[in-house]
């Protein structure tokens, strides 16, 4: 009975709480913006996920990088914001924290099930308008010099 009563609990937490995230806007040594392509809607939107258990945000940070851009971390940039609206990701109710990250390497996709191809854009080329999630206010919230709650 003890079991159940725990589980039943995480259970109510897991469902009633949104989940933490971390969005990363990839800046490389020639001030070009990554984006990566999602493979579920075919968008390009900014790297970032889910924080796993035990992790901390620079670790989830510096993981969610290299899986979908390939990129090696350099340094932390400057915080963004946070985005905490629930329709802000069509999947499930998430607060992403948004960082600026300072990175180098070459670029090439490590997670082909959720990236298809990752793509360095100047800032006059950004496909802004038709990103992903709410990715479209972060990135203008970081060239704007913003810095949000939202």
């Amino acid at each position: 009975m003890r079991y159940f009563r725990f589980i039943f609990t995480v259970l109510g937490v897991i469902f009633r709480h949104p989940v933490p995230g971390a969005t990363i806007i990839p800046i490389l040594p020639d001030g070009s913006i990554v984006l990566v392509r999602r493979r579920d809607t075919g968008q390009w939107g900014l790297p970032g996920g889910l924080i796993d258990w035990g992790e901390d945000l620079p670790t989830t940070i510096r993981r969610e990088l290299t899986e979908e851009t390939g990129l090696n971390f350099v340094k932390m940039g400057r915080f963004v914001g946070v985005y905490s609206a629930g329709d802000r990701d069509p999947r499930l109710h998430s607060i992403s924290i948004a960082v600026e990250v300072f990175a180098d390497g070459n670029l090439g996709v490590q997670d082909t099930d959720e990236i298809t191809e990752v793509r360095a854009f100047s800032r006059e080329t950004l496909p802004l308008g038709t990103l992903s999630h709410d990715h479209d206010r972060q990135l203008q919230d970081y060239l704007n010099g913003a810095i949000a709650i939202a």
